[in-house]
């Protein structure tokens, strides 16, 4: 294909990518949105309702959740923004299709099979990063409210409170990415297991350095459960590094012996010695070039028919 018809081709793809996603943009606004929005709410409610039950024995009728918005468009726009990241992951399928047949066609074989498991691999991983955001969030706002003295009432402000808690989803969900960066390093022969493992130490120092600036709460119980899961996932990468490099030296020693990638290949001695050739008879002398015979005048040499 020419590069024309490649941004042709490309054109076609978005905008079929972009027709799935404002079909689950739609989907997302009417139906999933408020229901999203009331389980994003749920730690703060959960959290206000149980201390005004401790503070006064029960929930005072009509009792809402204390939470507010500063502006008349502010919730309608925290709407269409749930609706639309609602709208991402309902049309996922669609979308990641398109750019799979966009990209599929310049790989091989081999690379479309690790890209099939990154790709199995890694949304699992995303949505194990945003459910441990979730818990880390129910968790700090409980701990973060308990300094709030009896004389001061706490209502967050909607927004902010909701982007919070998907900022910090989404950050959880791109760091349990890492192990896969790992896997591609060894994968792609960057690292092999005996180095990677030899990194542990700085790995989990880096991984507890980041957890405690990630997690918005300054208790120690998000930023270890952050840590000792990329740890966790960490030691896994290496072990698949491990099975990896097996693998790879199984191969290569079926094929190229026990020699070692930096070693010289054995060379066989058992050669025949090299007989003596016939003598070469002397080369018969050329004869000398004949004359060329002169060419005849032009009106000699036809008539006149010719």
């Amino acid at each position: 294909m020419t590069l024309m018809e490649h941004l042709r081709e490309l054109r076609g793809r978005l905008f079929k990518a972009s027709l799935g996603v404002v079909v689950g943009f739609v989907v997302g606004i009417f139906l999933l949105a408020k229901p999203v929005l009331k389980a994003l709410n749920e730690p703060y409610c959960n959290l206000m309702a149980s201390n005004m039950v401790k503070d006064h024995g029960k929930l005072p009728p009509g009792y809402i959740c204390p939470l507010q918005v500063l502006g008349p468009t502010d919730y309608f726009v925290l709407q269409m923004k749930v609706a639309l990241w609602v709208g991402l992951i309902v049309a996922a399928p669609i979308w990641l299709y398109q750019l799979w047949a966009f990209i599929a066609p310049g790989l091989h074989r081999h690379e479309r099979r690790w890209a099939y498991a990154f790709v199995g691999a890694a949304a699992p991983l995303f949505a194990t990063g945003a459910f441990l955001a979730f818990f880390v969030v129910t968790k700090g706002l409980e701990f973060l409210l308990s300094f709030t003295p009896s004389n001061v009432s706490t209502n967050l402000e909607v927004t902010r409170y909701v982007d919070f808690i998907t900022n910090l989803m989404l950050l959880f969900g791109v760091a349990l990415e890492f192990p896969l960066v790992v896997v591609l390093f060894n994968v792609a022969g960057l690292a092999s297991a005996q180095r990677l493992l030899s990194w542990w130490r700085v790995a989990v120092f880096l991984f507890f350095a980041f957890s405690a600036v990630a997690t918005p709460t300054p208790d120690p119980f998000g930023m270890t459960a952050l840590a000792m899961v990329l740890s966790a996932l960490y030691f896994a990468a290496v072990g698949f590094a491990f099975l990896n490099d097996r693998r790879r030296d199984r191969r290569r020693r079926d094929e190229f012996g026990d020699v070692g990638d930096d070693e010289i290949s054995p060379i066989d001695d058992d050669w025949e010695p090299i007989q003596a050739s016939a003598p070469v008879n002397a080369s018969t002398t050329v004869d000398g070039p004949t004359p060329v015979a002169r060419p005849q005048p032009l009106d000699s040499r036809f008539d006149d028919y010719t």
